[in-house]
């Protein structure tokens, strides 16, 4: 008969679907429980550290939570976590030499210089180093990417990358397309940048910075098509077949787009939102009455 506060066999399987943060709190429900997450390796082999946990993340939890792999590090996906630095992205490659895909975009305190000695020790460790994700990370020069592209295999032929796909934060941390590093040339600035496609045009291609792009079909909208642009609550860019059919404020008719839905205040037995703009000017007129 099972032990009444061991763990049920079926919670093996669940732990593995997890992310890091619920796994973190799984961990605190129970003795019996925090055990099987303790001494599970393969849960640990592929970490993705995301929001809510981001900004929480800090060099020394980084290096707590990987050592859980012993060694066996497989994945580490920091998305926007501003705290980590290029020590403990070192620290963590030191002591993982079968780690194959490094994703740190939106890591603002790396440094071009502390990537390339990580995956420069990567690649001294004869592995076959996979991928690379870096956008986001400040003053990368194109002598810096023909560094990273001089230790990574360039074999596979790029894929194309579209904006609103990229901003999901699965995308980011996660092998969607095959391109070894997320970063290139942008072929109308010539920085180093994220460089999108679009899927109107092929010849489209270029950063943000030079094409303003929709954030929910990704279609380039060019300065002559400033009219077919639609007004957004978050003032990300809409092309206007895209904003037609997005929902909008009772009150002010713009909507968010799906990055930002989340800021809808729905009330209860009314169909469609309020935006916090339009609900804080209620809220004044209703005191000064």
């Amino acid at each position: 008969m099972e032990d009444e506060g061991s763990a049920h066999e079926a919670l093996f399987y669940v732990l593995s679907y997890l992310p890091l943060h619920q796994l973190l709190i799984m961990s605190q429900v129970s003795k019996s429980i925090r055990d099987v997450i303790r001494d599970d390796i393969l849960i640990w082999l592929h970490i993705v550290v995301k929001n809510p946990l981001s900004r929480r993340l800090t060099d020394d939890i980084l290096i707590q939570i990987t050592s859980k792999a012993r060694g066996r590090l497989r994945t580490l996906a920091l998305l926007d976590c501003v705290n980590i630095t290029d020590a403990g992205i070192l620290q963590v490659v030191h002591a993982n030499r079968v780690l194959n895909k490094l994703y740190v975009p939106g890591c603002t305190r790396l440094t071009p210089g502390g990537i390339i000695r990580a995956v420069e020790r990567l690649a001294a460790q004869s592995i076959v180093f996979i991928s690379l994700k870096i956008s986001g990370i400040y003053n990368i020069s194109k002598e810096d990417l023909f560094t990273l592209q001089s230790y990574v295999s360039q074999s596979t032929q790029k894929q194309p990358i579209f904006y609103h796909n990229y901003w999901s934060s699965s995308f980011r941390s996660v092998d969607e397309h095959n391109s070894v590093i997320d970063v290139e040339i942008c072929p109308k600035c010539e920085e180093v940048k994220l460089v999108f496609d679009c899927p109107k045009e092929s010849d489209c291609r270029g950063c943000l910075q030079c094409i303003t792009r929709c954030i929910v079909c990704g279609r380039c909208i060019s300065e002559q098509d400033a009219d077919e642009q639609g007004d957004t609550l978050c003032n990300d860019s809409v092309c206007l077949d895209c904003w037609l059919c997005l929902p909008k404020c009772n009150h002010c008719n713009k909507p968010f787009c799906p990055r930002h839905t989340h800021k809808q205040l729905n009330h209860h037995g009314s169909e469609g939102f309020v935006c916090n703009v339009c609900q804080a000017k209620s809220l004044l007129v209703y005191c000064e009455e």
